[in-house]
């Protein structure tokens, strides 16, 4: 007999014969949003979580990416600052950035920002989530600058989490964003940056 095996057997005979039937609920229907209402939750959780939404058209992704960085930098930055993710489209990345090319992960601390893009987005959750693909780049990448660009496309937004991750590898390196790093472990003071960047800025196109 397993160890497994005997454990179950114990709470068998510790429940006995005579408990009655449990019920198991039924599960809920997954929830149906029309397009422009799913990007207008998700906007909504994303702020809940003190992150900061900029909305625009698809063609206006690069001019918006500029205006994320403008709010999270302040004007002036210095694009060789900001480091992409290698699958990032070109017309979205800022001229003079530096595209990730594999460098060992601390250095990655030594720049501002980060922009990268995601696998998909939760709405009900305000997540997004990263899978290590060239779009999202690796985790390093959206954990060690203070600043993380994430652009979200219309078409990623999904309502909830099982919705999400029936798109996802299973095996993938997932990384889930609901907000700015943020812990209140010590003495219940809430100190945003220590596990990852202080500052979350979503472009949210369509």
């Amino acid at each position: 007999m397993s160890a497994r095996e005997e454990v179950l057997g114990r709470i068998r005979t510790a429940l006995g014969t005579d408990r009655p039937s449990v019920a198991v609920p039924p599960v809920p229907a997954p929830r149906e949003l029309p397009a422009a209402e799913l990007l207008d939750l998700l906007a909504e959780r994303v702020e809940d979580y003190r992150a900061t939404v900029l909305r625009c058209a698809p063609a206006d992704v690069p001019a918006t990416v500029v205006r994320a960085l403008d709010t999270a930098l302040g004007t002036g930055w210095d694009p060789a600052g900001v480091v992409v993710a290698p699958g990032v489209p070109a017309a979205w990345r800022p001229s003079g950035s530096a595209e990730d090319d594999g460098r060992p992960a601390v250095e990655l601390a030594a720049f501002a920002a980060t922009l990268t893009g995601v696998a998909t987005a939760v709405a009900e959750t305000g997540t997004l989530v990263l899978d290590g693909a060239p779009l999202s780049g690796r985790r390093a990448l959206s954990l060690l600058p203070d600043v993380l660009v994430c652009v979200v496309e219309a078409a990623q937004v999904v309502p909830d989490v099982p919705d999400a991750l029936a798109r996802l590898d299973p095996v993938a390196p997932l990384t889930m964003v609901s907000g700015p790093s943020a812990t209140s472990d010590i003495e219940l003071q809430r100190v945003e940056g220590v596990h990852g960047p202080r500052t979350l800025v979503v472009v949210l196109a369509g």
